[in-house]
């Protein structure tokens, strides 16, 4: 047996109801009307038309004698849409054979008896038979004996309603119980979950809902998928620190006599779990929309200026260059603090992957329709494996070119994130003969996104 729901049900009981009552409002009224109609038709043909038919019928008996009338009555009788005028004797036969209704009979002796009706004529033959002339109303001959009955077509509306109220019940309570035994199985932890191939063809509201809880099931998969692999990242990074840590102090504790390097062992591992903790804040701010910035006004190209010259400072040391190109002002209102930690996790991201030997060229322009401004960041490193291009803004995300490299894989996460919050993109591309290119376009009105931000793979 087909489980069915409350909702069918009061689908089913409203929809009847409504049919049910207008199926009897149909049933009686064509019942009234046909009962009008037999009752009419129990009546005599009145007016000039009945009356000159009927004397017309009368002086044909007086003076042409009954065969003359049967030849008359029988002419008229065969024409289509001719007069039907009765000739019955006082036994109740008609002239030619035809059958008379009772009601009509009786009600043609009681008007002749009173005399007062000229569609009525009682005349004499000449063989002394006394004849009663009247025409009957149309559709007398054809009417049933006895008046419908309402049953029958209230029964048919009735069954009629059933149907559809039960037809009608179950297409629209069917799509809600699939959607509630999905609900049922993403509570229960099964994200594939999913309703669409369910839905078939419908084009409705309830089709609608199906596709928005689709699109909810898969953001919930991804976000749950992220949140795991953002754990085990998070485990394998403190692991190593923490280990090193513990390294260190059972060292101290065997070896007093190198307690000061012991010491700054602990120092190192320590400040590198504080950059790890306070990296994972931040883009933990971003994600929620709350990065505790404040909105002020800034040069960009002066603060990727100025980004480039401190990187330049620093890549001396290691052999490495920046060149910066670009001038003019492109001044917006934003958070200052966000899009310079953003940039220069990429140029310094930049900086430590370019080999030796190799200059980061860091090229600032503004461009038109629409007003923007575009940053690109290009180094000579070992690049991205195209499989990855994609995947290298997730959170401690690192590629096989980089294992060796010391960081923790949220520069880019964080920088993606910060350029998004001010309305901008950021996207990489692997550069003809070796190298990375990060391209940044930022908009001249930055449309600052403080709530509700999109989360993005590999943190929840």
């Amino acid at each position: 047996m087909i489980a069915v729901g409350r909702l069918f049900w009061k689908f089913f009981f409203a929809f009847w109801l409504a049919l049910l009552v207008a199926g009897a409002g149909v049933g009686a009224t064509v019942w009234l009307h046909q009962r009008t109609l037999d009752e009419r038709g129990q009546e005599l043909e009145s007016g000039p038309r009945a009356t000159f038919l009927v004397n017309a019928t009368a002086a044909m008996l007086r003076y042409g004698g009954m065969t003359a009338l049967r030849g008359l009555l029988g002419e008229w009788n065969t024409q289509r849409g001719g007069a039907h005028v009765y000739v019955v004797d006082d036994a109740g036969r008609e002239l030619l054979g035809r059958a008379v209704s009772t009601e009509a009979l009786t009600q043609a002796r009681q008007l002749a008896q009173a005399d007062q009706e000229s569609r009525i004529a009682r005349l004499e033959a000449a063989d002394g038979q006394h004849y009663l002339l009247f025409i009957p109303a149309e559709g007398e001959m054809s009417r049933r004996s006895s008046p419908p009955s309402p049953l029958l077509p209230i029964g048919i509306g009735i069954l009629a309603s059933l149907g559809f109220s039960a037809l009608l019940a179950w297409y629209l309570s069917k799509p809600i119980r699939h959607l509630r035994s999905a609900f049922d199985a993403v509570a229960a932890g099964k994200l594939e979950t999913r309703i669409g191939p369910r839905m078939g063809r419908r084009r409705d509201e309830i089709a609608d809902l199906g596709r928005d809880f689709d699109r909810m099931a898969q953001q919930l998969q991804i976000l749950v998928g992220s949140q795991r692999r953002l754990l085990h990242d998070v485990s394998h990074e403190l692991r190593s620190p923490l280990a090193r840590l513990q390294a260190a102090i059972g060292l101290a504790r065997q070896q007093p006599e190198k307690l000061d390097a012991s010491l700054d062992r602990i120092e190192r591992e320590s400040g590198r779990l504080d950059e790890l903790v306070g990296e994972l804040l931040t883009l933990s701010r971003l994600e929620a929309g709350m990065s505790g910035a404040v909105d002020e006004e800034v040069d960009l190209v002066g603060l990727v200026a100025g980004i480039a010259d401190d990187a330049q400072f620093e890549a001396e040391a290691s052999g490495r260059h920046v060149r910066f190109c670009g001038d003019g002002e492109f001044v917006v209102k934003a958070r200052a603090e966000l899009l310079h930690r953003a940039l220069d996790n990429v140029i310094r991201n930049a900086v430590k992957y370019t080999r030796k030997g190799t200059e980061v060229e860091v090229e600032v322009e503004r461009r038109t329709a629409p007003d923007r401004l575009l940053v690109t960041v290009a180094d000579r490193g070992p690049g991205v494996p195209e499989s990855d291009l994609q995947t290298v803004f997730e959170p401690f995300f690192r590629s096989d070119s980089s294992a060796a490299t010391a960081g923790f894989g949220l520069g880019l996460a964080i920088a993606r994130r910060a350029i998004e919050m001010h309305g901008g993109t950021i996207r990489v591309m692997n550069r003809e003969g070796g190298g990375l290119c990060v391209a940044i376009a930022l908009p001249a009105g930055i449309p600052l996104k403080r709530g509700n931000a999109v989360p993005m793979p590999g943190l929840a």
